[in-house]
């Protein structure tokens, strides 16, 4: 049934979509690196690239907020485009500060259906001169089960092109662990809800 919410909604959507829009063009975004700690030497091994919205009004926006806006409105592409290029930029400079590090990116199911991510991937890593081993594609157990030919396409060919492969949010969906034998994934993230307590 309608309620007058369902207008309000749908205008914050709008609202949001536009000025998700301008973010990405006008630098508003900024990646915040976590670290990935090696248990045995204590010792930062790899960093996750997590992306966050610096918005001119409402202050720092998660990514919670704004990601499931940016993938139904068609904008995920243009963000992932920006997290691929500042993550391989970053990583450069910090090669060239002594620090080698792999870098971890996030690809959303949509992302893994596009035609070009690989490509821009590639190219992403050669404008930087990062080695594709330098680079983790985490991947969330859901993303990673479609079983459909474009999804399978691109973890082929990134496995070919020697990134690392991660699945994220493992044991939250319905995966079947004999589907992992088909995928060229070298490490599960297992979901924190199974290892909080």
């Amino acid at each position: 049934f309608y309620t007058p919410e369902m207008d309000a909604d749908a205008q914050a959507n709008f609202d949001l979509v536009g000025e998700l829009r301008q973010a990405i063009a006008n630098g508003q975004l900024e990646l915040y690196y976590q670290p990935k700690i090696d248990a045995r030497s204590g010792k930062v091994t790899a960093a996750e690239a997590l992306v966050r919205w610096h918005h001119p009004t409402r202050g720092l926006v998660m990514p919670a907020e704004f990601i499931p806006v940016a993938e139904r409105f068609g904008l995920i592409g243009a963000l992932g485009n920006w997290v691929i290029e500042d993550a391989t930029r970053q990583a450069r400079l910090w090669r060239e500060q002594g620090l080698r590090m792999r870098v971890a990116i996030n690809l959303s199911a949509q992302q893994m259906r596009q035609d070009d991510i690989v490509d821009r991937i590639v190219e992403a890593l050669k404008q930087h001169r990062i080695h594709p081993s330098l680079l983790t594609c985490e991947i969330t157990e859901s993303a990673a089960m479609e079983d459909t030919r474009a999804t399978q396409e691109t973890f082929r060919r990134l496995g070919e092109l020697g990134a690392h492969l991660s699945i994220d949010d493992f044991g939250t969906g319905y995966s079947s662990l004999a589907y992992l034998r088909k995928l060229p994934a070298e490490e599960l993230k297992i979901d924190r809800s199974f290892v909080q307590d």
